[in-house]
């Protein structure tokens, strides 16, 4: 049959087909996300991946990062996470596997101490609870550096082994420190 009506019942009837559905929320979401990391130049592949944060404090309200973690970033002079922190960050604090790549410079290290740092959670008198290895004794250097920065007040303990006969010593057998 044919549906007769006014021209102000049309105007209703054409606003209430303009309603945003749930599909076009999230495409709208998705393209205003995709935007974001062709802005910062992010590039990234995977499946049901975590957006990328803006800011430092959307990993306290979004994943409840230690407040003492946030307080030495922004007391390192970081205030603006670098593309890589951006991505890297929620990735790894979704328990998602990463292969990162980015200049020097780029925040690559904080990238991937904040998740660690977040993931044990609290210190515990359990021995090594994480490990990083190093290609080389200058990045293990400005790695425990950047952690030990960043994991001030926490409670947390970070060690760095380089020498085999000196760690032994340290935490073997006859060590009061087993671990």
């Amino acid at each position: 049959g044919i549906k007769w009506m006014s021209s102000l019942e049309a105007k209703i009837e054409d606003a209430k087909d303009k309603k945003p559905t749930a599909e076009k929320l999230e495409r709208l979401r998705r393209e205003k996300i995709n935007r974001f990391r062709h802005q910062h130049r992010i590039s990234i592949q995977g499946t049901d991946l975590p957006d990328p944060i803006a800011t430092f404090e959307q990993l306290q309200e979004e994943y409840k990062v230690h407040p003492k973690i946030l307080e030495n970033i922004q007391a390192a002079g970081f205030h603006v996470p670098t593309p890589i922190q951006m991505q890297a960050i929620p990735v790894m604090l979704h328990g998602r596997e990463l292969l990162a790549s980015a200049p020097t410079g780029s925040g690559k290290t904080l990238a991937f101490c904040i998740p660690l740092l977040t993931h044990l959670k609290q210190p515990r008198n359990k021995g090594f609870r994480a490990l990083i290895i190093s290609p080389t004794r200058e990045l293990a250097s400005q790695t425990h550096r950047e952690l030990v920065k960043l994991a001030e007040g926490t409670g947390f303990r970070i060690h760095m082994i380089h020498k085999a006969a000196e760690a032994a010593k340290k935490f073997g057998p006859k060590s009061s420190k087993k671990f």
